[in-house]
């Protein structure tokens, strides 16, 4: 194809022509907080995904936050085989206290990161795998300590976590230590994933996936936790509403709220987003399909480029590719290479530890800053059609060599 007039976008809204009409209804229905449509999106959310203790939020950035405020308070009926049979949560779990310590990568959104320290919580950064910038799980080890209450793991631009790899850790740990930190997977770029057969959401953790504008899936805004325990279910959709119980029983008048037990936040989603989120869900297969269908080929036709480094791919790790990431020498030549073809390309998010308010958990990173510079994501996403992505892959291939092959 010839150089488009346009720019090929990284990042794209998808919004199903049938939304329109879904919130319009909801906005004539006279209820447009938290109500049915939110009870019937968790419903699609739970049958597709498999697991029903399915929470909806007003932002993924509230889901991390509910999920650490949820450890705060250990309960003494939770059982020996909570998450995963590893029992961190035990009649040992000392619970999350303000100062403890969460393992977090800095590669990733602050979305990711600023409800550790909005819950009182101290960060302690782990440094990347550059093969796949998910979390390096040897540094991981390294850096856990009786004051590491929880992990906060990141699947970079889709590509899940070794799961299992971090279960072993933490059995470890919890050998020596009889309980082990809590597990909250960040999902933002991940909704469709899957790990080792099943869906995210289904290995015995936290899981929040992103709703927000321009992931896969959006519903304007809003977030999913998906909990590992019947309990912190039941409390996450207690607590994303002032604590309150949203049920008639034991109320004398239909405003006023029953005794509230335990004090919770606004992070609830609102039947508006809800009615979005679901007409735009009825697309998930295709949208997903087609992020990996663009993956597949570029992963076939970049591997002999030189100058560009593809990450690692793994059977049993299927990716939801949010974004296609590979590493790339002279990323300011390739960044002017590919402005001048119109193809939009980025690293996509800045380290967090490089932030002023970071300062006090500076650490060593040297993965991270031997690969941060290398970083950048293209076009992958359901509007990039076949000749456009041929287009891509002919672009880069001619990088370097001066002159453009369209």
């Amino acid at each position: 194809m010839n150089k488009p007039e346009q720019s090929i976008p990284l990042f794209k809204v998808y919004m199903n022509p049938s939304a329109k009409d879904a919130a319009c209804e909801v906005l004539d229905s006279g209820y447009i907080g938290q109500g049915p449509k939110v009870d019937e999106f968790e419903k699609q959310l739970g049958d597709y995904f498999g697991n029903k203790k399915v929470v909806t939020t007003n932002a993924g950035t509230s889901a991390l936050h509910l999920a650490l405020h949820l450890l705060k308070k250990p309960k003494e009926n939770w059982m020996e085989d909570v998450f995963q049979g590893i029992a961190f949560i035990s009649h040992n779990w000392p619970g999350i206290q303000e100062g403890d310590e969460v393992l977090a990568t800095a590669l990733t959104c602050t979305a990711s990161n600023w409800p550790i320290v909005a819950n009182g919580l101290k960060i302690k950064w782990v440094d990347i795998d550059p093969t796949t910038l998910n979390m390096d799980l040897e540094d991981l080890k390294r850096k856990m300590t009786p004051k590491t209450k929880a992990i906060i793991g990141v699947h970079w631009g889709g590509y899940p976590l070794d799961l299992d790899k971090i279960t072993d850790i933490r059995v470890e740990f919890k050998k020596e230590h009889g309980w082990a930190p809590a597990l909250i997977e960040d999902g933002a770029h991940s909704i469709g994933t899957k790990y080792k057969g099943k869906y995210l959401g289904n290995h015995g953790n936290f899981v929040m996936n992103s709703l927000q504008a321009i992931k896969h899936i959006t519903a304007v805004d809003g977030g999913i936790l998906y909990c590992p325990h019947d309990e912190l279910y039941e409390r996450a959709k207690l607590l994303r509403w002032y604590g309150i119980d949203r049920s008639p029983k034991g109320r004398t008048d239909f405003r006023c709220e029953a005794d509230i037990e335990e004090w919770g936040f606004k992070f609830h989603m609102n039947d508006l987003c809800a009615a979005i989120g679901m007409e735009n869900f009825k697309s998930v297969d295709t949208i997903i399909s087609k992020h990996k269908s663009n993956a597949a080929y570029y992963d076939e036709n970049l591997k002999d480029v030189k100058g560009v480094t593809l990450l690692k791919r793994e059977d049993g790790f299927e990716s939801a590719f949010w974004i296609y990431t590979m590493l790339v020498d002279d990323r300011p030549s390739f960044y002017k290479h590919m402005k001048e073809c119109n193809i939009t390309v980025s690293q996509v998010h800045e380290r967090n530890d490089k932030h002023s308010c970071m300062a006090e958990f500076k650490s060593e990173l040297p993965n991270l800053d031997k690969t941060i510079g290398n970083i950048v994501s293209i076009p992958v996403g359901w509007w990039v059609t076949d000749e456009e992505r041929n287009y891509i892959v002919n672009c880069i291939r001619n990088w370097k060599y001066g002159r453009f092959t369209y």
